[in-house]
Protein backbone atom coordinates (compact mmCIF):
# COMPACT_ATOMS: atom_id res chain seq x y z
CA UNK A 1 0.00 0.00 0.00
CA UNK A 2 1.48 3.55 -0.76
CA UNK A 3 2.00 5.91 1.75
CA UNK A 4 0.80 9.10 2.03
CA UNK A 5 -0.03 11.64 4.71
CA UNK A 6 -3.38 13.04 4.76
CA UNK A 7 -6.35 14.22 6.43
CA UNK A 8 -9.73 12.40 6.27
CA UNK A 9 -12.44 13.17 3.34
CA UNK A 10 -14.37 14.27 5.96
CA UNK A 11 -14.76 16.63 9.14
CA UNK A 12 -13.74 20.32 9.23
CA UNK A 13 -10.52 19.76 7.59
CA UNK A 14 -11.85 18.54 4.10
CA UNK A 15 -10.06 21.77 2.47
CA UNK A 16 -7.16 21.15 4.24
CA UNK A 17 -4.14 20.31 2.27
CA UNK A 18 -3.55 16.77 1.53
CA UNK A 19 0.01 16.72 2.94
CA UNK A 20 -0.36 19.07 5.63
CA UNK A 21 0.50 16.35 8.78
CA UNK A 22 3.68 16.03 6.93
CA UNK A 23 4.44 19.78 6.51
CA UNK A 24 3.63 20.31 10.57
CA UNK A 25 6.79 17.99 11.64
CA UNK A 26 9.08 18.77 8.78
CA UNK A 27 9.65 22.11 6.76
CA UNK A 28 10.10 21.72 3.49
CA UNK A 29 13.36 21.63 2.09
CA UNK A 30 15.32 21.68 -1.48
CA UNK A 31 11.98 22.25 -3.44
CA UNK A 32 12.82 24.93 -5.79
CA UNK A 33 12.17 26.50 -9.37
CA UNK A 34 12.64 30.16 -9.91
CA UNK A 35 15.84 30.19 -7.62
CA UNK A 36 18.83 31.46 -9.64
CA UNK A 37 22.21 29.14 -9.73
CA UNK A 38 23.58 31.66 -12.55
CA UNK A 39 22.65 34.03 -14.46
CA UNK A 40 19.80 32.41 -17.02
CA UNK A 41 19.51 28.81 -14.77
CA UNK A 42 16.40 27.81 -12.61
CA UNK A 43 15.96 24.79 -10.72
CA UNK A 44 13.40 21.52 -10.66
CA UNK A 45 13.30 19.12 -8.92
CA UNK A 46 12.15 15.28 -9.65
CA UNK A 47 11.11 13.23 -6.85
CA UNK A 48 11.85 9.52 -7.29
CA UNK A 49 9.34 7.54 -5.15
CA UNK A 50 6.11 9.71 -5.65
CA UNK A 51 3.43 8.91 -7.46
CA UNK A 52 0.24 10.70 -8.90
CA UNK A 53 -3.05 9.12 -8.67
CA UNK A 54 -4.41 9.23 -12.28
CA UNK A 55 -8.09 9.29 -10.74
CA UNK A 56 -8.21 11.44 -8.19
CA UNK A 57 -4.38 13.86 -7.95
CA UNK A 58 -3.29 12.60 -5.16
CA UNK A 59 0.08 12.36 -4.54
CA UNK A 60 1.38 9.88 -2.22
CA UNK A 61 5.02 7.84 -1.71
CA UNK A 62 4.76 4.65 -3.43
CA UNK A 63 7.16 2.17 -2.16
CA UNK A 64 9.43 -0.71 -4.16
CA UNK A 65 7.04 -3.35 -5.40
CA UNK A 66 7.67 -6.54 -4.66
CA UNK A 67 6.77 -9.15 -7.28
CA UNK A 68 3.35 -10.03 -8.07
CA UNK A 69 2.13 -6.87 -5.68
CA UNK A 70 0.11 -4.12 -6.51
CA UNK A 71 -0.31 -0.66 -5.31
CA UNK A 72 -3.53 1.04 -5.08
CA UNK A 73 -4.57 4.84 -4.32
CA UNK A 74 -5.36 5.15 -0.53
CA UNK A 75 -8.20 7.72 -1.51
CA UNK A 76 -9.75 6.30 -4.42
CA UNK A 77 -8.69 2.79 -4.57
CA UNK A 78 -7.29 3.24 -8.25
CA UNK A 79 -4.54 1.34 -9.75
CA UNK A 80 -1.28 3.00 -8.88
CA UNK A 81 1.17 0.41 -10.05
CA UNK A 82 1.89 -3.34 -10.47
CA UNK A 83 4.92 -5.35 -10.35
CA UNK A 84 4.32 -8.66 -12.87
CA UNK A 85 6.02 -11.89 -12.04
CA UNK A 86 7.20 -12.54 -15.35
CA UNK A 87 10.29 -11.53 -17.16
CA UNK A 88 10.07 -7.53 -17.84
CA UNK A 89 11.10 -7.96 -22.12
CA UNK A 90 10.86 -11.65 -23.01
CA UNK A 91 7.88 -12.52 -22.10
CA UNK A 92 5.91 -9.54 -23.75
CA UNK A 93 8.08 -9.52 -26.40
CA UNK A 94 7.04 -13.58 -27.61
CA UNK A 95 3.73 -12.61 -27.72
CA UNK A 96 4.56 -9.03 -29.85
CA UNK A 97 6.08 -11.54 -31.93
CA UNK A 98 3.29 -14.00 -32.38
CA UNK A 99 0.47 -11.53 -32.50
CA UNK A 100 2.70 -10.39 -35.33
CA UNK A 101 2.92 -13.47 -37.24
CA UNK A 102 -1.33 -14.03 -36.59
CA UNK A 103 -2.33 -10.49 -37.53
CA UNK A 104 -0.59 -12.03 -41.12
CA UNK A 105 -2.38 -15.11 -41.51
CA UNK A 106 -5.84 -13.10 -40.19
CA UNK A 107 -5.21 -10.22 -43.00
CA UNK A 108 -4.20 -12.80 -46.30
CA UNK A 109 -6.69 -15.55 -45.58
CA UNK A 110 -10.81 -15.98 -45.88
CA UNK A 111 -12.33 -15.06 -42.78
CA UNK A 112 -16.23 -16.71 -43.84
CA UNK A 113 -17.60 -18.18 -46.84
CA UNK A 114 -21.12 -18.41 -47.27
CA UNK A 115 -23.35 -20.76 -49.06
CA UNK A 116 -26.57 -19.85 -50.64
CA UNK A 117 -28.24 -21.82 -52.92
CA UNK A 118 -25.36 -23.05 -54.61
CA UNK A 119 -23.87 -19.26 -55.02
CA UNK A 120 -20.30 -18.59 -52.67
CA UNK A 121 -19.45 -15.68 -51.16
CA UNK A 122 -16.37 -15.25 -49.54
CA UNK A 123 -14.60 -12.45 -47.92
CA UNK A 124 -11.37 -11.19 -45.71
CA UNK A 125 -10.46 -8.80 -42.97
CA UNK A 126 -10.86 -5.76 -45.87
CA UNK A 127 -14.08 -6.61 -47.56
CA UNK A 128 -16.37 -4.95 -45.31
CA UNK A 129 -14.67 -1.57 -45.41
CA UNK A 130 -14.86 -2.15 -48.96
CA UNK A 131 -18.18 -2.56 -49.41
CA UNK A 132 -19.27 -0.12 -46.88
CA UNK A 133 -17.16 2.33 -49.16
CA UNK A 134 -18.89 1.61 -52.10
CA UNK A 135 -22.04 2.10 -50.53
CA UNK A 136 -21.07 5.60 -49.88
CA UNK A 137 -20.56 5.24 -46.04
CA UNK A 138 -16.83 6.56 -46.68
CA UNK A 139 -16.61 7.56 -42.90
CA UNK A 140 -17.93 4.56 -41.14
CA UNK A 141 -15.45 2.56 -43.84
CA UNK A 142 -12.46 4.79 -42.56
CA UNK A 143 -13.32 3.75 -38.98
CA UNK A 144 -14.01 0.27 -39.18
CA UNK A 145 -10.37 -0.43 -41.63
CA UNK A 146 -8.65 1.79 -39.27
CA UNK A 147 -9.74 -0.27 -36.28
CA UNK A 148 -9.31 -3.75 -37.43
CA UNK A 149 -6.91 -3.54 -40.24
CA UNK A 150 -4.55 0.05 -40.00
CA UNK A 151 -4.38 0.19 -36.23
CA UNK A 152 -3.50 -3.47 -34.79
CA UNK A 153 -0.40 -3.98 -36.98
CA UNK A 154 0.73 -0.24 -36.09
CA UNK A 155 0.63 -1.19 -32.24
CA UNK A 156 2.91 -4.63 -32.79
CA UNK A 157 4.82 -2.76 -34.96
CA UNK A 158 5.23 0.04 -32.13
CA UNK A 159 5.06 -2.29 -29.32
CA UNK A 160 7.82 -4.59 -31.04
CA UNK A 161 10.31 -1.24 -31.04
CA UNK A 162 9.66 -0.49 -27.74
CA UNK A 163 11.01 -3.79 -26.52
CA UNK A 164 13.81 -4.45 -28.65
CA UNK A 165 14.72 -0.83 -27.34
CA UNK A 166 14.08 -1.77 -23.43
CA UNK A 167 16.14 -4.90 -24.14
CA UNK A 168 19.63 -2.93 -23.68
CA UNK A 169 21.14 -1.59 -20.87
CA UNK A 170 19.96 1.85 -21.61
CA UNK A 171 16.69 3.11 -23.03
CA UNK A 172 17.42 5.18 -26.08
CA UNK A 173 15.94 8.30 -26.28
CA UNK A 174 13.00 7.21 -29.23
CA UNK A 175 11.60 4.65 -27.31
CA UNK A 176 9.39 6.95 -25.10
CA UNK A 177 8.34 8.75 -28.23
CA UNK A 178 6.99 5.02 -29.48
CA UNK A 179 5.59 4.27 -26.58
CA UNK A 180 3.62 8.02 -26.41
CA UNK A 181 1.67 6.77 -29.49
CA UNK A 182 1.09 2.91 -28.40
CA UNK A 183 -0.89 4.48 -25.62
CA UNK A 184 -2.44 6.84 -27.59
CA UNK A 185 -3.22 4.27 -30.15
CA UNK A 186 -3.99 0.86 -28.44
CA UNK A 187 -7.34 1.52 -27.57
CA UNK A 188 -8.16 2.29 -31.27
CA UNK A 189 -7.20 -1.66 -31.56
CA UNK A 190 -10.43 -3.25 -31.67
CA UNK A 191 -9.42 -6.97 -32.34
CA UNK A 192 -11.26 -8.06 -29.35
CA UNK A 193 -14.84 -6.09 -30.07
CA UNK A 194 -14.37 -7.11 -34.09
CA UNK A 195 -14.15 -10.93 -32.60
CA UNK A 196 -17.71 -10.33 -31.07
CA UNK A 197 -19.00 -8.90 -34.29
CA UNK A 198 -18.13 -11.83 -36.26
CA UNK A 199 -19.70 -13.95 -33.36
CA UNK A 200 -22.83 -11.76 -33.51
CA UNK A 201 -23.03 -11.96 -37.60
CA UNK A 202 -22.56 -15.51 -37.68
CA UNK A 203 -25.72 -16.26 -35.45
CA UNK A 204 -27.70 -14.33 -37.76
CA UNK A 205 -26.40 -16.34 -41.24
CA UNK A 206 -26.73 -19.63 -39.78
CA UNK A 207 -30.70 -19.56 -40.67
CA UNK A 208 -29.93 -17.22 -43.75
CA UNK A 209 -27.15 -19.66 -45.86
CA UNK A 210 -24.72 -22.43 -44.77
CA UNK A 211 -21.48 -20.60 -42.71
CA UNK A 212 -18.40 -21.41 -42.72
CA UNK A 213 -15.77 -20.15 -40.63
CA UNK A 214 -12.24 -19.74 -42.48
CA UNK A 215 -8.34 -19.70 -40.92
CA UNK A 216 -8.99 -15.69 -40.45
CA UNK A 217 -11.43 -16.15 -37.38
CA UNK A 218 -9.07 -18.27 -35.63
CA UNK A 219 -5.97 -16.15 -36.43
CA UNK A 220 -7.98 -13.15 -35.02
CA UNK A 221 -9.04 -15.11 -31.81
CA UNK A 222 -5.61 -16.21 -30.86
CA UNK A 223 -4.22 -12.64 -31.70
CA UNK A 224 -6.82 -11.39 -29.59
CA UNK A 225 -5.60 -13.33 -26.71
CA UNK A 226 -1.63 -12.44 -28.04
CA UNK A 227 -2.43 -8.89 -27.68
CA UNK A 228 -4.04 -9.10 -24.16
CA UNK A 229 -1.18 -11.29 -22.99
CA UNK A 230 1.28 -8.90 -24.09
CA UNK A 231 -0.46 -6.05 -22.09
CA UNK A 232 -1.05 -8.06 -19.16
CA UNK A 233 2.72 -9.02 -18.96
CA UNK A 234 4.03 -5.72 -19.63
CA UNK A 235 6.18 -3.77 -16.96
CA UNK A 236 6.16 -0.17 -17.93
CA UNK A 237 7.65 0.88 -14.79
CA UNK A 238 10.71 -1.15 -15.20
CA UNK A 239 11.07 -0.18 -18.74
CA UNK A 240 11.16 3.96 -17.59
CA UNK A 241 13.45 2.90 -14.73
CA UNK A 242 16.19 2.57 -17.55
CA UNK A 243 15.34 6.12 -18.81
CA UNK A 244 17.87 8.78 -16.94
CA UNK A 245 15.99 12.16 -15.97
CA UNK A 246 18.26 14.83 -17.97
CA UNK A 247 20.08 17.20 -16.13
CA UNK A 248 18.11 19.99 -18.16
CA UNK A 249 15.25 21.15 -19.27
CA UNK A 250 13.45 23.75 -21.62
CA UNK A 251 10.49 25.91 -20.23
CA UNK A 252 8.25 27.09 -23.28
CA UNK A 253 9.57 30.93 -22.92
CA UNK A 254 13.32 29.22 -23.79
CA UNK A 255 15.00 29.15 -20.25
CA UNK A 256 17.22 26.91 -19.11
CA UNK A 257 16.23 24.46 -15.83
CA UNK A 258 18.58 22.22 -13.83
CA UNK A 259 16.73 19.25 -12.98
CA UNK A 260 18.05 17.24 -9.69
CA UNK A 261 16.71 14.22 -8.86
CA UNK A 262 15.79 13.55 -4.85
CA UNK A 263 14.41 10.93 -2.70
CA UNK A 264 10.93 11.36 -1.52
CA UNK A 265 11.24 9.63 1.92
CA UNK A 266 14.38 11.83 2.54
CA UNK A 267 12.29 15.28 2.14
CA UNK A 268 8.71 16.91 3.52
CA UNK A 269 6.35 16.77 0.44
CA UNK A 270 5.43 20.42 -0.90
CA UNK A 271 2.05 21.49 -1.62
CA UNK A 272 0.03 20.13 -4.20
CA UNK A 273 -0.43 22.85 -6.17
CA UNK A 274 3.66 22.74 -7.03
CA UNK A 275 3.25 19.44 -7.75
CA UNK A 276 3.24 17.79 -11.61
CA UNK A 277 3.51 14.02 -12.91
CA UNK A 278 4.06 13.49 -16.33
CA UNK A 279 0.78 11.63 -17.78
CA UNK A 280 3.24 9.27 -19.78
CA UNK A 281 5.70 7.67 -18.02
CA UNK A 282 4.77 9.40 -13.95
CA UNK A 283 7.45 11.06 -13.42
CA UNK A 284 6.66 13.40 -10.79
CA UNK A 285 8.49 17.08 -10.38
CA UNK A 286 8.32 19.94 -7.79
CA UNK A 287 8.53 23.68 -7.87
CA UNK A 288 8.49 26.57 -5.45
CA UNK A 289 5.65 28.85 -6.67
CA UNK A 290 1.77 27.27 -7.44
CA UNK A 291 1.78 25.90 -10.76
CA UNK A 292 -1.10 27.32 -13.97
CA UNK A 293 -3.20 24.58 -14.50
CA UNK A 294 -4.11 24.45 -18.24
CA UNK A 295 -0.94 25.55 -19.68
CA UNK A 296 1.94 23.64 -20.84
CA UNK A 297 4.42 23.94 -18.37
CA UNK A 298 7.22 22.38 -20.53
CA UNK A 299 8.91 18.69 -21.40
CA UNK A 300 9.05 16.13 -19.08
CA UNK A 301 12.71 15.49 -18.06
CA UNK A 302 12.84 11.51 -18.59
CA UNK A 303 10.33 11.25 -21.32
CA UNK A 304 10.10 14.48 -22.98
CA UNK A 305 6.50 14.88 -23.33
CA UNK A 306 4.19 18.04 -22.19
CA UNK A 307 3.71 18.47 -18.89
CA UNK A 308 0.40 20.26 -17.46
CA UNK A 309 -1.32 20.17 -14.24
CA UNK A 310 -4.80 19.42 -15.54
CA UNK A 311 -5.97 18.61 -19.09
CA UNK A 312 -6.93 22.29 -20.25
CA UNK A 313 -10.77 23.50 -20.64
CA UNK A 314 -11.60 19.73 -19.44
CA UNK A 315 -14.98 20.44 -18.47
CA UNK A 316 -16.00 22.36 -21.39
CA UNK A 317 -14.79 20.12 -24.14
CA UNK A 318 -16.52 17.02 -22.64
CA UNK A 319 -20.10 18.73 -22.37
CA UNK A 320 -19.89 20.02 -26.10
CA UNK A 321 -18.90 16.27 -26.72
CA UNK A 322 -22.00 14.91 -24.51
CA UNK A 323 -24.32 17.50 -26.06
CA UNK A 324 -23.58 15.99 -29.82
CA UNK A 325 -23.75 12.76 -28.48
CA UNK A 326 -26.99 12.86 -27.20
CA UNK A 327 -27.97 14.52 -30.53
CA UNK A 328 -27.32 11.65 -32.39
CA UNK A 329 -28.03 8.96 -30.22
CA UNK A 330 -31.69 9.96 -30.70
CA UNK A 331 -31.40 8.71 -34.84
CA UNK A 332 -29.24 6.28 -33.79
CA UNK A 333 -32.08 4.31 -31.89
CA UNK A 334 -34.89 5.46 -34.43
CA UNK A 335 -33.41 5.01 -37.52
CA UNK A 336 -32.88 1.58 -39.06
CA UNK A 337 -29.32 0.47 -39.10
CA UNK A 338 -29.19 -1.92 -41.66
CA UNK A 339 -32.28 -3.42 -44.43
CA UNK A 340 -32.03 -7.32 -44.69
CA UNK A 341 -34.10 -8.28 -48.30
CA UNK A 342 -34.47 -11.83 -48.74
CA UNK A 343 -36.22 -13.28 -51.63
CA UNK A 344 -37.63 -9.77 -52.44
CA UNK A 345 -39.30 -9.62 -49.18
CA UNK A 346 -37.96 -7.59 -45.95
CA UNK A 347 -37.19 -4.09 -44.98
CA UNK A 348 -35.26 -2.15 -42.01
CA UNK A 349 -33.87 -3.27 -38.38
CA UNK A 350 -33.16 -0.96 -35.95
CA UNK A 351 -30.78 -1.97 -32.94
CA UNK A 352 -33.85 -2.93 -31.02
CA UNK A 353 -35.36 -4.40 -33.56
CA UNK A 354 -32.01 -6.73 -33.80
CA UNK A 355 -32.10 -7.78 -29.85
CA UNK A 356 -35.67 -8.96 -30.38
CA UNK A 357 -34.93 -11.23 -33.25
CA UNK A 358 -32.11 -13.02 -30.89
CA UNK A 359 -34.76 -12.98 -28.40
CA UNK A 360 -36.88 -14.55 -30.23
CA UNK A 361 -34.30 -17.20 -31.69
CA UNK A 362 -33.82 -18.93 -28.15
CA UNK A 363 -30.68 -16.92 -28.50
CA UNK A 364 -31.03 -14.71 -24.70
CA UNK A 365 -26.88 -14.65 -24.06
CA UNK A 366 -26.68 -13.58 -27.22
CA UNK A 367 -28.87 -10.81 -27.04
CA UNK A 368 -28.18 -9.67 -23.49
CA UNK A 369 -24.95 -9.27 -24.88
CA UNK A 370 -26.01 -6.82 -27.94
CA UNK A 371 -28.42 -5.15 -25.55
CA UNK A 372 -25.76 -4.39 -23.24
CA UNK A 373 -23.06 -3.18 -25.86
CA UNK A 374 -25.71 -1.07 -28.26
CA UNK A 375 -28.46 0.38 -25.42
CA UNK A 376 -26.71 0.45 -21.96
CA UNK A 377 -23.37 1.38 -22.99
CA UNK A 378 -23.88 4.29 -24.64
CA UNK A 379 -26.36 4.95 -22.11
CA UNK A 380 -24.22 4.77 -19.47
CA UNK A 381 -21.28 6.36 -20.64
CA UNK A 382 -23.61 9.86 -21.62
CA UNK A 383 -25.29 9.42 -18.27
CA UNK A 384 -22.13 9.02 -16.22
CA UNK A 385 -20.03 11.28 -17.68
CA UNK A 386 -23.10 14.26 -17.79
CA UNK A 387 -23.56 13.63 -14.07
CA UNK A 388 -19.64 13.57 -13.67
CA UNK A 389 -19.84 17.42 -15.26
CA UNK A 390 -22.44 18.34 -13.50
CA UNK A 391 -21.15 17.94 -9.85
CA UNK A 392 -17.64 19.49 -11.01
CA UNK A 393 -19.51 22.52 -12.47
CA UNK A 394 -21.40 22.75 -8.61
CA UNK A 395 -18.26 21.99 -7.13
CA UNK A 396 -19.74 18.80 -5.22
CA UNK A 397 -17.83 17.05 -2.81
CA UNK A 398 -20.48 13.98 -2.69
CA UNK A 399 -19.74 10.27 -3.39
CA UNK A 400 -16.16 11.34 -5.22
CA UNK A 401 -14.97 7.50 -4.70
CA UNK A 402 -18.04 6.19 -6.40
CA UNK A 403 -17.65 8.83 -9.30
CA UNK A 404 -14.21 7.74 -9.36
CA UNK A 405 -14.96 4.23 -9.83
CA UNK A 406 -17.47 5.57 -12.71
CA UNK A 407 -14.84 7.10 -14.69
CA UNK A 408 -12.70 4.53 -14.61
CA UNK A 409 -15.74 2.07 -15.50
CA UNK A 410 -16.95 3.90 -19.04
CA UNK A 411 -12.96 4.31 -19.77
CA UNK A 412 -13.15 0.74 -19.79
CA UNK A 413 -16.13 -0.21 -21.88
CA UNK A 414 -16.28 2.72 -24.34
CA UNK A 415 -15.01 0.67 -27.06
CA UNK A 416 -17.11 -2.52 -26.60
CA UNK A 417 -20.51 -0.62 -28.45
CA UNK A 418 -18.68 -0.51 -31.77
CA UNK A 419 -19.65 -4.41 -31.95
CA UNK A 420 -22.91 -3.48 -33.98
CA UNK A 421 -20.97 -1.49 -36.51
CA UNK A 422 -18.55 -4.59 -37.11
CA UNK A 423 -21.66 -6.72 -37.22
CA UNK A 424 -22.80 -4.85 -40.23
CA UNK A 425 -19.85 -4.31 -42.26
CA UNK A 426 -19.30 -8.20 -41.97
CA UNK A 427 -23.19 -8.75 -43.31
CA UNK A 428 -22.95 -6.23 -45.86
CA UNK A 429 -19.72 -7.60 -47.35
CA UNK A 430 -20.99 -11.19 -46.87
CA UNK A 431 -24.87 -11.09 -48.11
CA UNK A 432 -24.62 -9.70 -51.61
CA UNK A 433 -26.71 -12.13 -53.79
CA UNK A 434 -28.80 -10.04 -55.54
CA UNK A 435 -32.62 -10.43 -55.54
CA UNK A 436 -31.88 -13.33 -53.61
CA UNK A 437 -30.84 -11.68 -50.19
CA UNK A 438 -29.30 -8.29 -49.58
CA UNK A 439 -27.88 -6.73 -46.91
CA UNK A 440 -26.89 -3.21 -46.98
CA UNK A 441 -26.54 -0.35 -44.45
CA UNK A 442 -28.68 2.39 -43.14
CA UNK A 443 -28.13 6.06 -42.17
CA UNK A 444 -28.74 4.71 -38.33
CA UNK A 445 -25.45 2.37 -38.90
CA UNK A 446 -23.37 5.82 -39.16
CA UNK A 447 -25.18 8.51 -35.45
CA UNK A 448 -24.45 5.06 -34.10
CA UNK A 449 -20.69 4.72 -35.36
CA UNK A 450 -20.60 8.73 -34.12
CA UNK A 451 -22.33 8.11 -31.03
CA UNK A 452 -19.70 5.65 -30.12
CA UNK A 453 -16.58 7.67 -31.53
CA UNK A 454 -17.74 10.77 -29.52
CA UNK A 455 -18.26 9.23 -25.88
CA UNK A 456 -14.98 7.94 -26.66
CA UNK A 457 -13.59 11.57 -26.99
CA UNK A 458 -15.66 12.79 -24.28
CA UNK A 459 -14.27 10.72 -21.50
CA UNK A 460 -10.43 11.42 -23.07
CA UNK A 461 -10.87 14.98 -22.68
CA UNK A 462 -12.62 14.79 -19.34
CA UNK A 463 -10.42 14.86 -16.39
CA UNK A 464 -10.92 12.96 -13.55
CA UNK A 465 -8.51 15.20 -10.94
CA UNK A 466 -10.75 18.24 -11.31
CA UNK A 467 -13.94 16.81 -9.21
CA UNK A 468 -11.57 16.63 -6.42
CA UNK A 469 -10.11 19.80 -7.18
CA UNK A 470 -13.24 22.02 -6.78
CA UNK A 471 -13.91 19.85 -3.81
CA UNK A 472 -10.93 21.04 -1.77
CA UNK A 473 -9.56 18.15 -2.03
CA UNK A 474 -6.20 18.63 -3.81
CA UNK A 475 -4.99 22.44 -2.99
CA UNK A 476 -5.28 23.45 -6.38
CA UNK A 477 -6.37 26.76 -7.51
CA UNK A 478 -9.51 26.06 -10.00
CA UNK A 479 -10.70 28.46 -12.05
CA UNK A 480 -13.50 29.20 -9.93
CA UNK A 481 -11.36 30.03 -6.66
CA UNK A 482 -9.23 32.04 -9.07
CA UNK A 483 -12.44 34.40 -9.53
CA UNK A 484 -14.15 34.02 -5.97
CA UNK A 485 -10.83 35.21 -4.94
CA UNK A 486 -10.77 38.22 -7.42
CA UNK A 487 -14.22 38.81 -6.47
CA UNK A 488 -13.40 39.31 -3.25
CA UNK A 489 -10.33 41.35 -3.91
CA UNK A 490 -12.02 43.78 -5.79
CA UNK A 491 -15.14 44.32 -3.46
CA UNK A 492 -12.41 44.86 -0.73
CA UNK A 493 -11.15 47.65 -2.54
CA UNK A 494 -14.06 49.46 -3.63
CA UNK A 495 -15.07 49.50 0.63
CA UNK A 496 -11.60 50.92 1.00
CA UNK A 497 -12.23 53.41 -1.80
CA UNK A 498 -15.72 54.14 -0.18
Amino acid sequence: MPDAAGPSRSGPDRHAHPHAETRAHRPVRGFRIGKKTHSRSLQLQAIDGLSECASCGYFQRLPELEPGQVADCRRCHGQLGRRRTNPPISTPLAFCIASAVLYLVAIFQPMMTLDLFGRIHAVTLLTGPIELWREGWTLVAMLVLAATVLVPPIVIGLMLAVLMGAARERLPGWVPKLMRRYEYLRPWSMVEVYMLGIFVAYTKLIDLAHVTLGPAVYALAALMLTMAATDSTLDVDQIWRKRRVSRFVRLPDGRRVVVSTVDSTQHALPPAGRLVSCTSCGLVCASEFDLPRDTVLGHCPRCQAAVRLRKPQSLSRCVAMLACAIVLYIPANLYPVMTIVKLSRGGGHTILAGVRELYEAHMLPLALLVFFASITVPVLKIGGLSIMCWCTWRGSAARLVDRARLFRLIVFIGRWSMIDVFMISILVALVRFGGLAQITAEPGMFAFAAVVVVTIFAADSFDPRTMWDVAGMNGVMTPRDVRRITDKTNLETESVAA
